[in-house]
């Protein structure tokens, strides 16, 4: 059942990147905004006749926290109808119509598995609500390993506080990877490529010390473009996983 519509208040505004803004939102209507980690709202902007050209979707970057503000984060796409407007139209004090949340992209409960969290761009957004909900609920799991794919060093999105984050939540593994960077100081924790031959690596890795050689118990998540996702998902099954063990969430 859809959640009805409401009006949230843009209370604060940070430039992450270049072209990528952070908004929190305020819902004045509810005094807790409740939702799983992995879900998403939708907006309805002024930007078209058509409701349906009006929505767009976006991953809530934040993590239930008690109070009824969530954050999103944002890339600028050039020719995009919501973006621009976002950007151009939207400030500190403006009104967003919202509904939300929604989405079934959300953890298994319990955690019997590794995790793959496997992301592109603004992908991060429902991993970094993840990541921090399991460490402030002390959520059993196992291995969890986030790799996300950045074009420059630059666009590693909350990247010091994910780091940070892989120092406080045992079992976690922050893995940006670069695909338009040189490892010139030819350190082991500067990846650099695509996120696929990091997985496969990781994914290899586990079935050689594997004492029957055998795949390890895995689930794969992945949030990005559709490319990446569609590779993907040929790689993993390919390397002999159901298809049932990948869930996606899908952006343009």
């Amino acid at each position: 059942m859809l959640q009805p519509w409401q009006t949230g208040k843009v209370i604060r505004i940070e430039n992450e990147t270049s072209q990528t803004r952070r908004f929190w939102i305020q819902l004045p209507a509810c005094s807790a905004f409740d939702f799983q980690p992995g879900q998403f709202v939708t907006l309805d902007l002024p930007i078209h006749e058509k409701p349906n050209k009006r929505w767009r979707s976006y991953s809530i970057a934040s993590w239930p926290d008690g109070t009824n503000v969530l954050e999103l984060v944002i890339v600028l796409l050039e020719g995009g109808a919501g973006t621009t407007y976002l950007f151009n139209e939207i400030g500190v004090g403006s009104e967003l119509i919202l509904r939300g949340p929604q989405g079934i992209f959300t953890l298994p409960e319990p955690i019997a598995k590794d995790i793959f969290l496997i992301c592109t761009g603004t992908g991060i957004a429902p991993f970094r609500s993840m990541a921090h909900h399991l460490l402030n609920h002390n959520i059993p799991h196992k291995d969890i390993y986030l790799i996300f794919g950045c074009r420059h060093f630059s666009d590693a999105l909350y990247g010091g506080e994910l780091k940070d984050l892989q120092e406080q939540l045992p079992g976690f593994h922050y893995i940006p990877t670069f695909s338009r960077e040189t490892n010139t100081s030819n350190s082991s924790l500067v990846r650099t490529g695509y996120v696929h031959a990091v997985y496969e690596e990781i994914c290899g890795r586990i079935k050689e010390q594997s004492p029957n050689g055998e795949l390890g118990p895995a689930s794969f998540f992945l949030c990005g473009w559709k490319n990446m996702i569609d590779e993907a998902k040929q790689r993993i099954q390919a390397m002999g996983y159901d298809r049932k063990s990948i869930h996606q969430e899908l952006y343009g």
